[in-house]
């Protein structure tokens, strides 16, 4: 039996639709147009409501505001109309998410490193965590809650001797600022050297109990680790570091989630 052609077309009619309509919505994301889209959605739905109960002044109402509406969104809302056809005409608007997402992770890490290496320089002591599939809401509430944008010369004012923010760990959430000051469990293992202190031994611990990603600059001696699944690597460089980053930041979350909790049961059991 032959698959109808009128069907392929239908298919095809909805997928492309599906897909423009979602890079206007990663377009869109972190906007005020957001706040436009949901004011839609109520007048929408108020529009159907007046239309069902056969509320005649609302629906009048609602179909004037359908009538003007779309000339004032084209006039509030310019700016961001022209950045989606500057995109499209470049023609990045096309490229996929994925491509995105590792470009904005590259620009993250680089921004952590400016930081990070600039505190080794001058012996300043820093500890930032990197959520990624476990949630890390439990040690964001022991600190004090920012959700700031992820920046180098934000870090910095966090980290500096003296400053309120100073003592505890940053956590960062998809290249945001979740917290700062929060405390983290420390490691209990017997085989953590002696040399660690607390910093470092925090560290260890968030990475025991989550998939995080823990970067730790030395107050003593200005050296660079990372904490990973119990285990710390010292002595990193930037290359090295923003190797590392890339790594395990660009490799799928679901497959560093089952990993990690592959290894926990194996542990346990």
């Amino acid at each position: 039996m032959e698959f109808p052609l009128s069907v392929l077309v239908v298919v095809l009619d909805i997928l492309i639709v599906s897909y423009i309509i979602y890079k206007l919505l990663m377009l869109l994301r972190g906007t005020r147009a957001i706040q436009l889209i949901k004011g839609i959605m109520i007048v929408i739905i108020a529009w159907l409501l007046s239309a069902f109960f056969e509320l005649k002044t609302l629906q009048w109402l609602m179909s004037q505001t359908f009538t003007y509406g779309v000339l004032a969104i084209i006039i509030i809302f310019q700016p961001e109309l022209r950045r989606a056809l500057e995109k499209l005409g470049s023609g990045s608007f096309f490229k996929s998410a994925y491509a995105t997402r590792e470009n904005e992770t590259a620009i993250m890490i680089n921004k952590i490193i400016d930081a990070v290496f600039y505190f080794s320089k001058r012996k300043i002591g820093a500890l930032i965590v990197m959520e990624r599939m476990i949630g890390l809401d439990e040690y964001k509430e022991t600190g004090t809650v920012l959700n700031a944008d992820l920046s180098s010369e934000m870090l910095i004012n966090i980290f500096m001797l003296n400053a309120p923010l100073h003592d505890g760990a940053v956590i960062i959430r998809n290249g945001k600022i979740l917290s700062a000051a929060s405390y983290l469990p420390l490691t209990q293992s017997p085989y953590v050297s002696k040399e660690l202190g607390s910093r470092h031994r925090a560290a260890i611990g968030i990475s025991e109990v989550s998939d995080a990603i823990t970067i730790i600059a030395s107050e003593e001696t200005g050296t660079v680790s990372v904490t990973i699944d119990g285990k710390i690597i010292r002595g990193l460089n930037e290359d090295s570091l923003r190797q590392l980053l890339l790594s395990e930041l660009s490799e799928e979350s679901s497959t560093k989630y089952y990993k990690f909790w592959r290894k926990r049961w194996k542990k346990n059991g």
